[in-house]
């Protein structure tokens, strides 16, 4: 042990919760590992020296699962850890949005907030023991950070909330997947999925979190008592509030243009009053550097001052784009927008519009999900782009970014609960969602959109869900709550909550604050505002979809189910999977094996050959019975008899006697090779042999004829 080492640790909500510092990464600003159950993470903290050049704070949170804390090797060619997965994107962006807002005002030092998974316990999911971990990192950092903080996360299990739940639960009986983190003053970020709960419901699962938190929040306390190092000096920027004054000398002049209708034009007519105080303000400076540092300072205070002059406006009732606070943009759906997409439609609310595809696809198309958990496969996901032109601006053109893997994610949680069983409906779906046009909410017109899609496309969803975002102005004691935001009310405003689900509850909930926290009274009515936005929406959407269609696209693949024995599944795969191969090339079908009963499913997109696999593959694994008649084919003469197939590759022995009424000398003299002949089974002896007959399958025959 090191004379540094400390640890604390306390039973909370049923879960043994351990913090500890000292041992690792002593050369970091704060380090801690914390235990959930018999799960670890680390998490380090560190800070950089100051940067007087930039305008805004360097955060970089950091996360990932590294197998070894499940005992498993990484697969691959390169047997190692590469990019991030979306789990941990996701994980590091809990992370972010919560303790960004909370760092002091000014401060600019780059820092860097990382964590990995030691051990992973198999019931203890890692990415809210992540988040402990980095929010005591913080706190014994001696970092300006504002708040001590803590997370959990909340499930629904046999009709109870429950804090941290088993990832056995999270999979399949829990009715909610609830992240919050929050300090003393309350909530500062949630992140959910759910099965339709109520709004008091969700209320009520976020006040367990909140006292569940109040716990946590004790022990990094206790755990910066022992341990926690003195705040570290640093200067704020230095503000020049005479030039400051003096642009916000144009109040009026912004509030003038502020209420220009359109994004585009509104930004052209802001940005004529800015240009105007920047040539105002800087006549007469000839030196360079001088002029270079006040036209940065003047365009800082004007940004500043556009954003208050929006928030007055508000508080003074009005939104920039004249709507009242609880009105919804005007909505414009194109149902079936590209033809030969199995569900398309083009959504429009206001100025943010959408084009969302859904795909359907076989089991095989599943997408297989490894990681330290439980391997599994998604036959549902969402996926978000946001090109640069869907804001007219250019930059560089790469991968989904951490914002579109989480409005993807986001979305796709709004949609999932309302998706058909996989034995009602066997198709792995996939949604496209591409930002055409955006100016707030994007995230849920891609809810909006994926719901139409999945509709047209022909899934019988079980509710139409809708989504939408709010936000919140809040100052010298006033109070306004915003329906379906646009961009400027969200940077400028004090809260992005975005609310989805159908008319029978929430199916997805994500909130960011820039205040410290909100109360439940604010809460509660900020669902409500939502439920009652989130149901306009909805009868806009039912007006043009009004239910799913009652048939998939003839562009989708059709599909058959049927039942083999199960000891008949080698026999259809074939040595090497010839057989199997050699049926999907024959009649341009895919065919999954579902499990080790014999469920088997049959896909393709023309329908007649789809059916006439099926009808092969039962042939095929079809146990001849004593009786059972036959056409058969000829595949093999002997002397003693012939081989006929009777079935696809099943053949029998119709012995010489049974070939024909009285004495056969040759079995060529009766048939043929590839002749077809009738014979009747007359035996199937314990290894699955079969004999044939054809002279009682011609007796037959004649008997029923006279």
């Amino acid at each position: 042990m090191f004379d540094t080492y400390k640890r604390v640790e306390a039973t909370i909500a049923g879960r043994t919760i351990a913090l500890e510092t000292g041992h690792m990464a002593r050369q970091a600003h704060g380090s801690v590992i914390c235990s959930v159950g018999d799960s670890k993470v680390f998490a380090a903290v560190t800070c950089g020296g100051p940067r007087p050049e930039i305008d805004f704070f360097p955060l970089v949170v950091d996360y990932r699962e590294q197998t070894q804390a499940a005992g498993k090797i990484p697969g691959g060619f390169f047997k190692r850890e590469g990019r991030p997965t979306t789990k941990e994107i996701l994980t590091m962006r809990l992370t972010d949005r919560a303790i960004r807002p909370l760092f002091a005002e000014g401060f600019r030092q780059e820092v860097q907030v990382m964590s990995f998974t030691m051990q992973y316990d198999g019931v203890n999911n890692t990415d809210v023991a992540s988040m402990i971990a980095s929010f005591a990192a913080l706190a014994i950092s001696g970092l300006p950070f504002e708040a001590t903080m803590g997370a959990t996360r909340i499930g629904h299990v046999g009709g109870k909330l429950v804090a941290f739940p088993s990832d056995e639960d999270l999979r399949g009986n829990s009715a909610l997947n609830l992240v919050v983190a929050g300090h003393e003053e309350g909530i500062a970020m949630v992140e959910a999925s759910a099965k339709e709960l109520s709004e008091a419901e969700m209320i009520d699962a976020l006040e367990l979190a909140e006292s569940v938190i109040r716990e946590i929040i004790g022990l990094v306390k206790e755990l910066k008592h022992a341990a926690g190092k003195p705040t570290i000096s640093w200067d704020a920027p230095s503000v020049n509030t005479e030039l400051k004054h003096r642009v916000y000398g144009y109040w009026d002049a912004v509030k003038a243009v502020i209420f220009t209708p359109g994004k585009h034009a509104r930004d052209a007519a802001v940005k004529g009053v800015r240009d105007q105080v920047v040539a105002d303000l800087t006549a007469g400076i000839a030196d360079e550097k001088a002029l270079s540092a006040t036209v940065k300072d003047v365009k800082n205070f004007f940004h500043d001052l556009q954003g208050e002059v929006e928030r007055q406006c508000i508080l003074e009732g009005k939104r920039t784009d004249g709507r009242a606070h609880d009105e919804i943009r005007h909505i414009t759906i194109d149902p079936d927008f590209v033809p030969r997409n199995h569900g398309s439609v083009l959504f429009t609310r206001g100025e943010t519009q959408a084009l969302v595809s859904c795909t359907l696809g076989t089991p095989d198309d599943e997408q297989i999900i490894d990681g330290i958990e439980v391997e599994y496969k998604k036959r549902f996901y969402l996926h978000y782009n946001f090109p640069p032109y869907s804001v007219g601006e250019t930059r560089r053109i790469m991968g989904p970014g951490r914002r579109e893997i989480g409005h993807g994610m986001l979305a796709e949680r709004a949609l999932e609960g309302v998706l058909p069983g996989k034995e009602h409906f066997p198709y792995t779906v996939r949604i496209v969602s591409n930002i055409t046009e955006s100016n707030g909410s994007s995230s849920m017109a891609s809810v909006c959109g994926g719901c139409l899609s999945l509709m047209l496309a022909g899934v019988p969803i079980s509710q139409p869900v809708a989504g939408i975002a709010m936000g919140l102005v809040e100052q010298d004691g006033k109070t306004v709550i915003l329906s379906d935001i646009q961009g400027s009310e969200d940077h400028n405003g004090d809260m992005d909550f975005k609310v989805a689900g159908s008319g029978l509850g929430i199916t997805a909930l994500q909130m960011d604050i820039k205040i410290k926290s909100v109360s439940r009274d604010l809460l509660e009515r900020a669902l409500g505002q939502a439920a009652e936005g989130r149901r306009f929406i909805l009868r806009k959407m039912l007006e043009v979809v009004s239910r799913p269609s009652a048939e998939i696209s003839e562009h989708a693949p059709r599909f058959e189910a049927l039942k083999i024995p199960g000891e008949k599944i080698g026999f259809l795969i074939g040595p090497g999977g010839k057989t199997i191969k050699g049926l999907q090339e024959q009649y341009g079908v895919r065919i999954s094996v579902m499990d080790d009963d014999g469920h088997i499913q049959v896909f393709g997109t023309d329908s007649p050959k789809v059916k006439a696999c099926a009808a092969a593959i039962n042939a095929m694994c079809e146990t001849p019975k004593i009786g059972s008649r036959y056409t058969g084919t000829v595949k093999s003469i002997r002397d003693f008899g012939a081989f006929i197939e009777i079935l696809p590759g099943v053949e029998g022995l119709c012995h010489i006697s049974e070939l024909a009424e009285g004495f056969v000398d040759q079995v060529s003299d009766v048939i043929g090779m590839g002749e077809e002949i009738e014979v009747v089974v007359i035996n199937v002896d314990d290894r699955g042999k079969v004999k044939l007959s054809a002279k009682q399958a011609r007796e037959r025959s004649e008997t029923v004829s006279n």
